[in-house]
Parts: C-alpha cells; structure tokens; sequence
C-alpha cells in the first residue's frame, strides 16, 4: 500500500489549495472501512491532526482550521481530499495524509504547504 500525496505548493494569505491522497494497492474494503485524516507538522513543532473523517462519514477539525478546510472522499477512487481555503501563514506546513484501518496505519510521504503573508 502507498498513499501519494499531491497538490501542495506556495500560496499568498487568502489563498488557496486543495490537497489530494491516493491510496494506491489499497483494497476498496479497507478504504471505505477506514478513518482517513491529513495531518501537518511546521518546522520546530510536532505534528498535529488538521482534519479527519471517519468510516461512519463524521469529520473532525482542528479548531483554527474550521469553516477554513473540508476534508472529502471518493470511495471509487480511493482518494481523499483536503480543500484548504483563506489560508493563512500559520497554515505554513508539511502536510500528511494517513489512513487507519484497525491497528493499521499507513503515512503518505507529506507534500509542502507554504503560505506568505
């Protein structure tokens, strides 16, 4: 299983990007069974959970991300997606898409998310 992710990049405050995580090998029954999140981790700082989406279709945001980011998923595609809006400078990170399946946890290989101001 591989998750790869793409679609970061830099961007001026206000700006924004929509992230996206394909898991590739991955059967369509773990997919859909699954909780899928985007983590970040901003140089000096441990990563943290930006968003996540659980198999039940709940989402979770972290608070200074709200109304600001949606997560979102095509089971077909086995593909999640972060759309990042009126970003910020402090949204300046590494981004991380994983997917937990039981005791299973599988890391995209992050993708940069740069915001100027």
């Amino acid at each position: 299983v591989q998750l790869q992710a793409s679609g970061g990049g830099s961007v001026q405050a206000g700006g924004s990007l929509k992230l996206s995580c394909a898991a590739r090998g991955m059967i369509w029954s773990t997919f859909t069974g699954s909780r899928r999140a985007w983590y970040r981790q901003a140089p000096g700082k441990e990563r943290e959970l930006v968003a996540e989406l659980t198999s039940e279709g709940m989402t979770n945001y972290q608070d200074s991300v709200k109304g600001r980011f949606t997560i979102s998923k095509d089971n077909s595609k086995k593909t999640v997606w972060l759309q990042m809006l009126s970003l910020e400078p402090e949204d300046t990170a590494v981004y991380y898409c994983n997917i937990k399946f039981g005791s299973w946890h599988y890391w995209g290989q992050g993708t940069q998310v740069t915001v100027s101001s």
